[in-house]
């Protein structure tokens, strides 16, 4: 133990402002709280959002569009997405996170059609069109659809 730390021992405790108790004690009467009102009441707490009556913000502002909560959501990628791998490699999602193209596999996979494939390459995803079935059969690759 050090001198500094008994030093902290001593030093005075500021005691908890105690309100109510009297006229002599300074905080009587009111109690530091004013006259009369909604915030001088016990129970007092009002909610963030509280207007003081008037028709609050988010109850003025119409409501607008819907969430669909069943939506499904696809990571999309085109056929040129392909075109770094290797002839012959087979690409599904865990291939394309290790390979940095997608960063999760969260979501299902969806093959669009833009640009062109030159390898032959095995593409296992959720959903294809018809023109990215066409464009890997095209450069001999094979697409498989999971389900």
């Amino acid at each position: 133990m050090n001198l500094i730390d008994a030093k902290k021992t001593f030093q005075k405790v500021k005691k908890k402002k105690r309100v109510g108790r009297g006229a002599g004690s300074g905080h009587g009467k009111t109690s530091c709280k004013g006259f009369k009102g909604q915030k001088s009441r016990s129970g007092n707490k009002l909610r963030t959002i509280f207007e003081g009556g008037q028709m609050p913000l988010f109850r003025r502002i119409p409501k607008r569009g819907f969430n669909n909560p069943f939506k499904k959501k696809y990571i999309i990628l085109n056929v040129e997405d392909f075109e770094s791998f290797d002839s012959g490699t087979r690409v599904d999602l865990q291939t394309l996170k290790d390979s940095g193209i997608i960063k999760n596999t969260k979501y299902d996979l969806k093959v669009l059609a833009e640009g062109v494939l030159t390898k032959p390459l095995t593409i296992v995803a959720h959903k294809f069109s018809e023109s990215a079935i066409t464009k890997i059969k095209d450069a001999g690759g094979a697409a498989e659809a999971l389900s």
